[in-house]
C-alpha cells in the first residue's frame, strides 16, 4: 500500500468530514443569511420556462435522493446483515440497475440546470463562480459514478463493491490502515469516483451544497396556515 493511497483514503476522509462540520457550523454562526440555495427559479420570465426548470429540478433532486440512500445503504451495511435476504452479486447487480436509472435521470436534470443557468442571461448574470463551479463538480462526479456502473460489468461477483463497502466501514469505526488496505486493489474509476465524493464534502460548508443539511422536512407536518380575507 502506497503513502498516497494510505494519505487519500485513510487520512483524506477525516479532514474532509471535519472540514465539513467545522466548516458548515463557522457559515451558520457567521453568516447564516447566506445558509440557502440560492434557486434561481423566480427569473423564469413564461410558463414555459418555469415548467422546464421545475422539471429539471425534480429530476436532479429525486435522482440525488435516492442515489445518497443507495450509497448510504449499500456501503455502510454488514455483509452478515443482508446475505440471509439477498446474495453479494445480486446485491450489486441490484445498484447497477437502480443506480444507473436514478444516475440517468440525475444527469438529464442536471445537464437541463447547467445549460439554463449559462444560456439565460439574467440567470448567468446573477450567478456567483462557486454556484457554476459546484454544478460542474457535480457533473464530473456524476459521470465517474456512471462509468463505475460501466466497470463493474467486468465483475459481476461483487467483489470490487465488498472492498468499497469495507473502505468506508472502516473509516466510520476510525480505522484509517484497514480502510486504505481495502480500497487499494479497486480500479482508478472507483478511487477517482470516491475521492471527488469526499472533496464534496469539503466544497459543502463553502457553496450552495449546505442547504442539502437544512431541507425543510419540518413543513411537512406543519399546521395550516389560516388566510382571512381583509374586509373593505
Amino acid at each position: 500500500m502506497s503513502d498516497f493511497n494510505f494519505l487519500a483514503f485513510g487520512v483524506y476522509p477525516y479532514i474532509a468530514l471535519a472540514i465539513c462540520l467545522i466548516g458548515s457550523w463557522a457559515r451558520f454562526d457567521l453568516a447564516q443569511y447566506t445558509w440557502k440555495a440560492s434557486s434561481s427559479q423566480l427569473m423564469c420570465r413564461t410558463r414555459e420556462e418555469h415548467r422546464q426548470m421545475r422539471i429539471a429540478s425534480n429530476l436532479f433532486h429525486v435522482g440525488v435522493i435516492f442515489i445518497l440512500a443507495g450509497h448510504f445503504v449499500g456501503l455502510l451495511m454488514p455483509e452478515a446483515l443482508y446475505h440471509s435476504v439477498i446474495s453479494t452479486a445480486n446485491k450489486q447487480l441490484l445498484a447497477m440497475v437502480s443506480g444507473g436509472f436514478f444516475g440517468i435521470l440525475c444527469l438529464i436534470g442536471l445537464v437541463m440546470l447547467i445549460k439554463r443557468r449559462l444560456k439565460d442571461d439574467r440567470v448567468l448574470a446573477s450567478s456567483s463562480t462557486s454556484e457554476i463551479a459546484i454544478l460542474f463538480v457535480l457533473l464530473a462526479q456524476l459521470v465517474l459514478g456512471l462509468l463505475t456502473i460501466v466497470a463493474s460489468t467486468q465483475h459481476l461477483d461483487g467483489s470490487v463493491m465488498v472492498m468499497l463497502a469495507n473502505w468506508a466501514q472502516s473509516v466510520v469505526t476510525l480505522q484509517p490502515v484497514e480502510a486504505a488496505a481495502a480500497i487499494a486493489p479497486v480500479g482508478v474509476v472507483y478511487k477517482l469516483h470516491v475521492f471527488l465524493g469526499l472533496t464534496l464534502f469539503v466544497l459543502l460548508p463553502f457553496t450552495r451544497l449546505v442547504h442539502i443539511v437544512s431541507a425543510p422536512v419540518w413543513y411537512l407536518g406543519r399546521r395550516y396556515q389560516i388566510v382571512r380575507q381583509k374586509s373593505l
